[in-house]
């Protein structure tokens, strides 16, 4: 069997991250899925999607300075150039996270670590919506 359902999550920008790990969940069991695999896909170039601990630390400081360091913001973009716009380093930084995370379930429930929850990062320079795709394949 296969179950889609369309997230549509709002965010900020500028590295925001949020936790959609809820929102996976409710979509299968919507699904009824007992053994399976979730996708869970950004629709999109300029935000990711990742598994980590979402505390504050983290959240607030940690990943925001790692992809500062990887991808400056106001570093020199040929993609801006080219475009004319200002979101040079969202791309390369979402690229370099990946749009999609495959979780394994197992008897009706997404199998995370204690710690871990899946979260959408949107690097983006302004507020947007979101769709995140979780695509539940099993039985």
């Amino acid at each position: 069997m296969v179950y889609t359902q369309r997230l549509h999550i709002p965010t900020e920008g500028h590295c925001h991250l949020v936790d959609i790990t809820a929102q996976v969940q409710q979509a299968i069991d919507r699904s009824k899925i007992k053994q399976g695999v979730v996708t869970v896909f950004n629709v999109g170039s300029t935000a990711g999607i990742t598994t980590l601990e979402y505390e504050p630390g983290l959240v607030n400081f940690d990943m925001k300075a790692v992809f500062e360091k990887l991808a400056p913001e106001n570093a020199y973009y040929e993609h801006e150039k080219t475009w004319h716009d200002d979101n040079g380093h969202a791309h390369v930084r979402a690229s370099v996270l990946g749009p999609s995370l495959a979780v394994p379930i197992c008897d009706g429930l997404l199998t995370l670590g204690t710690w871990q929850q899946i979260t959408l990062i949107d690097f983006d320079t302004r507020k947007r919506t979101r769709t995140v795709i979780c695509q539940i394949i099993g039985e």
